[in-house]
């Protein structure tokens, strides 16, 4: 079975995490994660590059995911498949997680809702690139 990816629609989907994080985690919901999650503004300053390029790969490895999984079916399913992944997948495994951690439904939420916004633009992004 040949999976055909659409490498454009792959990093432009990895940096619409950038995108979606930066309006998430700075004007929404900057000082509610960093009290729930218990990060200083000091710690955020610390180790930028890294966490920017760590962010990207990981990133891209998700939306190649994605680009497997959705195939050629357009960007309604491509949406689809990602809110889908986002919520199913990575923020249930986030609920199991902080419930053994004992993390607050705070954190979970915003880390929730991140993943899921996140992978519903990404799928809509690489489903639009792969189609026809």
């Amino acid at each position: 079975m040949a999976v055909e990816i659409n490498w454009w629609g792959v990093v432009l989907a990895a940096l619409s995490a950038f995108v979606v994080g930066g309006l998430w985690y700075s004007l929404l919901f900057a000082k509610p994660w960093q009290r729930a999650a218990g990060v200083t503004d000091e710690a955020l300053r610390r180790g930028v590059i890294p966490a920017f390029v760590g962010t990207f790969v990981l990133s891209f490895v998700m939306a190649v995911a994605l680009a497997a999984f959705i195939g050629p079916s357009g960007a309604a399913f491509g949406a689809l498949a990602g809110a889908i992944a986002g919520i199913a997948w990575v923020a249930a495994a986030f609920g199991v997680t902080y419930l053994f951690e004992r993390r607050g439904v705070t954190l979970f939420l915003i880390n929730g809702g991140y993943n899921a916004l996140t992978f519903t633009a990404m799928g809509a992004i690489v489903g639009a690139f792969q189609a026809g």
